[in-house]
């Protein structure tokens, strides 16, 4: 027996698949504190585009969704390398951006205030995983999602496969 997966359910199932990752990434940042390097932030941008993009491949006539789903195999496996590279960070296999050290906690409303700021300001490293479950930090779970998402879109993609 084959599997058929039909591309709008594929679609729609990247668009669930990436809207529920990045839902997980805000409520790490939002609910439990865990604040964001610069590589964590460009992490989430090919789920931006994907979701978007997921949805409307959803809606539109088969080829064109298929074209979609070509494109989220793309957007997704550019997503794992941005992840591969910052768990490389993490790891300490490679060097990352000289500029990773974001600040969390806000920038100075005047100069007066620049101390204060500075103070309450706290720089966010790309190289050090804030959290690891199963020994992945979100880098490594963020390889494992996004090739997990190009693989959907992938299966679903060819037209032999509707």
């Amino acid at each position: 027996m084959r599997f058929k997966l039909d591309v709008r359910q594929a679609a729609l199932a990247v668009a669930l698949g990436a809207a529920a990752t990045i839902g997980g990434a805000l409520v790490f940042q939002h609910v439990w504190g865990y604040q964001p390097c610069k590589l964590c932030l460009m992490q989430r941008d090919p789920y931006y585009l994907g979701i978007p993009l997921a949805l409307a491949s959803a809606l539109l006539p088969r080829q064109w969704a298929r074209l979609g789903l070509w494109l989220l195999v793309l957007v997704f496996i550019v997503s794992a390398g941005m992840g591969a590279y910052h768990a490389g960070v993490e790891w300490g296999w490679w060097l990352g951006p000289s500029d990773c050290g974001g600040a969390a906690g806000g920038g100075a409303g005047n100069v007066g205030d620049f101390l204060n700021q500075l103070q309450k300001t706290r720089v966010v490293s790309c190289t050090e995983a804030a959290w690891r479950f199963l020994g992945l930090s979100l880098a490594g779970w963020n390889v494992l999602i996004s090739l997990g998402l190009a693989g959907v879109a992938g299966f679903a993609a060819p037209k032999n496969r509707i």
